[in-house]
């Protein structure tokens, strides 16, 4: 049968619908197969919990390399597939524990999270950025929840001296998908050689890791031609990222979907630049498409 004759359009056209509104994730699985979860809202990415149902496991320090261990934090199913992975730092003398509010938040989201403990609580920034990558290769090659990670949409988060070891790491592996330093400490400025989207999260009265000698150089320090943005909490201190915070939780979120998971439903919450009470600036270079 010739594909001009009517029968055979109207059997091509069926079969074009039943793809699109059979399934509503047809579609968009073959234009992105990475995005996982409902499509945002305000309310989804502020809520403390996202779709995803989660579980953790301790690593011991004793079995691995390279880094101090830590806590995986992971959706339970892997319905949608398989998941973007961010390892997570500390701060100077501080442990895991510190950040460990946001592990169940943004693993609830959708990404396989380990925070981790440093190899020495003094480890300047870039230890702490050895210490991330070598954390992502353990995730990815050696951990129990390996299987459900895709390895190549990997990132890295970090506070103080961790926000500074992220930078460190994305230096050091240009692959990495995305880069979220939280009121960041390093004595490097310049970042010219970066390659990885980041999001700069300054704190406004921040006396150890001051905007105006850390957060702001490191982002000015960065290509003009990366994807990145400056986030400045309006009134914080240096130790905002140490309890649960919608503000740094809801821009990660958004930052980690748009580049880990290549999500572009998450770029209205980006682009154009957000405002609100909690944000004292915000810069970027919108836009991202």
């Amino acid at each position: 049968m010739s594909l001009r004759s009517p029968l055979s359009r109207r059997a091509l056209v069926f079969a074009a619908v039943v793809a699109l509104t059979t399934s509503g994730t047809v579609a968009q699985a073959a234009e992105n197969p990475y995005e996982r979860g409902p499509a945002p809202t305000t309310a989804s990415i502020e809520a403390t919990r996202g779709p995803f149902a989660t579980s953790q496991t301790a690593v011991s320090s004793v079995s691995v390399r390279g880094f101090g261990g830590g806590t995986i934090y992971y959706p339970t199913s892997t319905a949608e597939g398989t998941f973007g992975a961010i390892a997570v730092s500390p701060g100077y003398t501080a442990s895991q524990s510190s950040l460990s509010w946001l592990g169940p938040r943004l693993a609830s989201q959708g990404f396989v999270i380990f925070i981790i403990d440093t190899n020495s609580r003094y480890d300047q920034p870039s230890s702490r950025g050895d210490q991330l990558l070598a954390a992502l290769d353990y995730l990815t090659t050696s951990s129990s929840v390996r299987g459900r990670i895709d390895a190549s949409r990997l990132g890295v988060m970090g506070h103080s001296m961790g926000g500074g070891g992220a930078l460190e790491a994305t230096k050091d592996r240009p692959s990495l998908q995305a880069s979220i330093p939280l009121t960041a400490w390093n004595t490097t400025k310049t970042w010219s050689t970066v390659q990885t989207p980041t999001l700069i999260v300054g704190a406004e009265n921040d006396s150890v890791a001051s905007v105006s000698s850390h957060s702001e150089p490191f982002y000015t320090g960065l290509p003009s031609t990366l994807d990145k943005a400056y986030l400045e909490l309006e009134g914080a201190s240096h130790y905002a990222p140490n309890s649960s915070n919608t503000t740094i939780a809801k821009y990660s979120i958004a930052w980690l979907k748009r580049f880990v998971d290549n999500d572009t439903r998450y770029e209205q919450f980006l682009c154009p630049a957000p405002r609100g009470a909690a944000i004292s600036e915000y810069r970027d270079t919108c836009p991202h498409s």
